[in-house]
């Protein structure tokens, strides 16, 4: 099978040049534990406390490897400044300037890092759920956000700071104790927000109402439906609920068992170009038993849905444009090695029968 997942991001600043070592914004996460305490990692740190916002949360989209331009500091980029939780932005940050802090124990990062928990904090819903932004933005941006594990990524960084795990544990007892009550919100949110079908559990579409809890519209091609995706990272969180109660055990054990009733077998993925040269990808017959899953579902059907920018529902994958085929990741095996490792796991841990 050829397939590879892309991932489209929105340069704002000119081309940079890389911080020593040539770790670059997607990989700055991602490096070996003492790294964080050279003078590259230090640079970079620096970078990031000039882009937080007022608010305390960061922009998405920027390579933050490098300072910020003239515009964005003067505020003409104010497109671009919003904070956000979308496209792991203010959670990254966060990640990074604890571990440089813990690495080198340079105080002047704590700040930065309990504004950023502040933020977190600060805009939560009180129904525990969580806008892609804050302040809020008009539209779709308000509704719950577990697109691209957007409230998950903050639940995650939440519940190291509440066991006042490294690279958190400088956080303060007071911060400890307001994520502990977050991250309960939090797990009521998205059980509330867990689709029901025939009086059965399934799974969380990646953006729910925040008033009313159901799915709903965000992008053009995101339509209101049961995630392939978001829900893993979902019910990966919830594997992590140390004492689970039975509510949140029924949430897992549905989920998983919708998982594994939508499999989709007999095509795949192929990245070959088209005529013409150019990128493209097609969804091909495969004789092989390999197990893929839709990105979406349609509500009550349970049938793989593809939709383009034109908001069109289609059941081919074909049959939306080479932009979106090319452009977004409509099909892949995302609950695979949850299935397959974390689930059996999670079951002997917990000892249920």
């Amino acid at each position: 099978m050829k397939f590879r997942c892309w991932l489209s991001l929105v340069w704002i600043l000119p081309l940079p040049v890389l911080a020593e070592g040539n770790v670059s914004w997607s990989t700055v996460l991602k490096q070996e534990k003492d790294w964080y305490g050279t003078g590259a990692a230090r640079d970079i740190a620096a970078n990031v406390m000039l882009y937080q916002t007022t608010s305390g949360g960061w922009p998405k989209n920027s390579d933050m490897t490098v300072p910020p331009s003239e515009e964005f500091l003067s505020g003409a980029a104010s497109d671009h400044r919003a904070p956000t939780i979308d496209n792991g932005a203010t959670t990254t940050q966060l990640w990074l300037l604890a571990r440089v802090l813990t690495a080198t124990n340079d105080a002047t990062l704590k700040p930065a890092v309990r504004r950023g928990i502040d933020y977190l904090l600060e805009s939560q819903y009180l129904n525990g759920g969580w806008p892609q932004f804050y302040p809020l933005r008009k539209g779709y941006y308000t509704h719950i956000t577990y697109n691209d594990n957007a409230m998950v990524n903050v639940l995650n960084l939440l519940r190291s700071v509440a066991l006042g795990q490294e690279p958190f544990s400088f956080v303060d007892e007071t911060r400890r104790v307001a994520a502990k009550t977050a991250i309960a919100r939090g797990i009521e949110c998205i059980l509330r927000t867990q689709v029901k079908q025939d009086g059965k559990l399934t799974v969380w579409c990646a953006q729910h109402d925040e008033v009313t809890f159901a799915p709903a519209w965000a992008r053009n091609f995101e339509p209101p439906s049961l995630s392939g995706s978001e829900s893993v990272g979902i019910v990966k969180f919830l594997m992590g609920v140390p004492d689970p109660s039975p509510k949140v055990v029924a949430a897992i054990e549905g989920a998983v068992q919708w998982f594994e009733a939508v499999q989709i077998q007999g095509i795949q993925v192929d990245d070959t170009p088209g005529a013409d040269g150019k990128r493209d990808r097609h969804s091909l017959p495969d004789a092989s038993n390999h197990v893929l899953w839709a990105r979406f579902y349609e509500l009550g059907t349970n049938r793989p849905i593809f939709v383009g920018r034109d908001k069109v529902i289609h059941y081919d994958f074909n049959e939306i444009e080479r932009e979106r085929r090319t452009g977004y990741s409509y099909l892949s095996d995302w609950p695979a090695s949850m299935l397959a490792r974390d689930y059996p796991r999670w079951r002997a841990k917990h000892k249920l029968p």
